[in-house]
């Protein structure tokens, strides 16, 4: 490309929805537009490094997902959010599920726009890398070499820190009951 802007016109044309669904998936909503806006700017800066043993569209991707995962970096370093902050609704539902106690009715009342809701809290609650790791592994279903080739890591690295996160959203899930349980 050696600065060709035309020619990373092109690329901007042809991969922006590609780019704008990782995004999507993985940023707030109302974070989106600036998240893909700079996986261009680092794309576009780090043209001269791309090698072009892989397919564009893999280079561009791996871009975006650490664009995201620099996102919730940020967000981890800035966030206040105490656990009361759960709403009433999801204490609620944290609460029928610990207990198992009216599990038709409480379903006809959406749990599993609930259950979304607490998963995107108790993912608020973890550190950049674990929430990246989870998401792509957990919740996109790729395969722990796919996640480590994305996030530039190996395949141990991936492996460890997902155990480890298992056990921190055990510990969060289990703090928010007990703190429900004693209220």
């Amino acid at each position: 490309m050696d600065g060709n802007a035309d020619a990373f016109a092109l690329l901007l044309t042809r991969y922006k929805n590609h780019v704008a669904r990782i995004v999507n998936w993985r940023v707030p909503y109302d974070a989106v537009e600036e998240t893909a806006h700079n996986v261009f700017i680092r794309a576009y800066q780090s043209l001269p490094t791309y090698k072009e043993k892989g397919s564009f569209e893999h280079w561009i991707s791996s871009i975006a997902v650490r664009t995201c995962y620099d996102f919730w970096r940020e967000r981890y370093r800035i966030r206040e959010l105490p656990m009361s902050s759960l709403s009433e609704k999801h204490r609620e539902w944290l609460e029928n599920v610990s207990s198992n106690t009216s599990d038709q009715s409480f379903r006809k009342r959406g749990e599993q726009e609930e259950a979304r809701n607490v998963l995107a809290w108790v993912l608020e609650k973890l550190s950049a890398e674990d929430r990246m790791v989870v998401e792509l592994v957990y919740l996109e279903g790729l395969s722990v070499k796919e996640a480590a080739e994305l996030l530039g890591w190996s395949a141990a690295n991936v492996k460890v820190r997902l155990f480890r996160t298992r056990k921190k959203l055990r510990r969060l899930l289990a703090g928010v009951i007990e703190e429900r349980r004693s209220v």
